[in-house]
């Protein structure tokens, strides 16, 4: 969900895939791409984060109730069973994360790896930090602030881990992405990627992580994420697939990660029918979307969607992000608004809603994310 998605380039002279001798490390010949970009990948980041919009605002029960006066559930009597399934946009989030970060990472320096995931993440998210927390002091919104201490603390992007209330509801999974990074970039950048490197760490992390499940070490739990790397490892996979459509090891890490993370979202989302339950997950339809953003992310990964190389797509890549960090509380407070102050219709209020905060995302995205962002890059890659 954080990730700039830019062309797969060459790995650079004297990186580590290049000086080895032939044989299992080295990584094939990459197909020459018709297009620049791939754009494809950018609107799917877009599509995982209005599926996960679609969750916040009409998928379950809790704040959004109070913005809408009376449960989701009332409001839309039968989508918002589907809207439910919309919190696995996050697992579909972590598919491109793995497909994005193994792609940046290849032929990379350490310092460079840092500059660019920290320039990428902080300017948006700063921005929101501030803007939710001003917002949420204004007398005429109903919902409670965080104290000014633990604003602070949510500036750091360790208020999880620390145990602060959350500026953000969302950062929960920036704090997978962040554990994701740095697991990487010490097993995969630091060392120098090359193919062999990132099959090792993709197989004892599926390791670690399987044993984990069942370990109950909260510590290890907190490292190898057992219920989120499936996802990860798997999007690392589709990248050496990508390089390769023809590599057995990269589609078997794609095949494990695929029959592991449909296993563990299963396990965390699916309950039992119930009349008292807000909405109702089957095992059938969770890896239908599970198995969505595997396929789709190999789609892409092996060309096959190429043709969608339509401009707009980038700037929906460009909004993801920034419209992620906002929609969830910013959205409630204009549900709000547009529902119980002015009394529209709940489909209208949903899509306006929607709609504004796409044009925050935007703004945050040119006023905030355009300038700050390579300025925070050249100042860490030029820092000693």
């Amino acid at each position: 969900m954080t990730e700039t998605v830019v062309s797969t380039r060459k790995p650079q002279p004297g990186a580590a895939v290049l000086v080895e001798p032939p044989g299992a490390t080295t990584v094939p010949r990459r197909r020459q791409s018709s297009g620049g970009r791939l754009r494809a990948l950018d609107g799917l980041r877009l599509v995982a984060a209005l599926m996960v919009a679609a969750y916040h605002y009409g998928g379950r029960d809790g704040e959004v109730a109070e913005a809408w006066g009376t449960s989701p559930k009332e409001q839309f009597p039968t989508l918002h069973e589907y809207f439910a399934y919309g919190c696995l946009g996050v697992q579909v989030f972590f598919v491109i994360s793995g497909f994005v970060i193994c792609m940046s990472g290849w032929g990379r320096p350490l310092k460079s790896f840092f500059a660019s995931r920290a320039s990428r993440l902080l300017p948006a998210y700063w921005a929101a930090v501030v803007l939710v927390t001003a917002v949420f002091a204004l007398p005429v919104v109903a919902y409670e602030a965080v104290s000014p201490s633990d604003a602070l603390v949510n500036l750091t992007m360790l208020q999880m881990p620390l145990g602060v209330d959350r500026v953000l509801g969302v950062c929960w999974t920036l704090w997978a992405e962040i554990r994701f990074y740095a697991l990487f970039a010490l097993c995969v950048v630091l060392p120098g990627a090359n193919r062999r490197r990132v099959i090792m760490f993709c197989g004892i992390w599926m390791l670690a992580a399987v044993m984990a499940e069942n370990a109950n070490m909260p510590l290890l739990d907190i490292v190898v994420m057992p219920e989120y790397a499936p996802f990860f490892i798997g999007g690392v996979g589709l990248y050496l697939v990508h390089l390769d459509r023809r590599d057995a090891y990269g589609w078997g890490i794609v095949a494990v990660s695929w029959l592991t993370g449909q296993h563990f979202a299963v396990q965390s989302l699916w309950h039992a029918p119930s009349a008292d339950g807000f909405s109702y997950r089957s095992s059938l339809g969770i890896l239908a979307v599970v198995t969505f953003g595997f396929v789709a992310v190999a789609a892409i990964a092996l060309g096959w969607l190429r043709w969608a190389n339509w401009r707009w797509l980038t700037v929906a890549g460009a909004l993801t992000y920034p419209f992620y960090l906002v929609h969830e509380h910013l959205g409630w407070v204009v549900i709000h608004a547009l529902h119980r102050g002015l009394d529209l219709p709940s489909g209208v209020t949903f899509a306006l809603t929607a709609a504004s905060m796409l044009m925050l995302a935007w703004l945050l995205n040119h006023y905030v994310e355009k300038p700050l962002t390579p300025r925070l890059r050249a100042m860490l890659t030029k820092a000693r």
